[in-house]
């Protein structure tokens, strides 16, 4: 299995999606970004200087996300 964060996301063009939370400073939004054929990286949209969670496509649908839902195909 690849080391998926030795992958680059230089460059990697996220997208974000929004759930229904409000919070004080506003909506609650993760990105993801497509880093490889079976690599993602997930941020968080109030930190984006914090480095990007990454997961492989079978785990994004273990945990119910769905890249469709950001305009991502798999």
């Amino acid at each position: 299995m690849t080391d998926l964060y030795r992958l680059s996301i230089e460059g990697a063009e996220f997208s974000k999606a929004c759930g229904g939370n409000t919070h004080p400073d506003g909506e609650a939004c993760v990105t993801l970004a497509k880093i490889g054929p079976d690599a993602w990286a997930m941020g968080d949209s109030k930190r984006p200087d914090a480095e990007p969670l990454r997961f492989t496509t079978a785990e994004l649908g273990a945990a119910g996300i769905d890249p469709a839902r950001f305009d991502l195909s798999a």
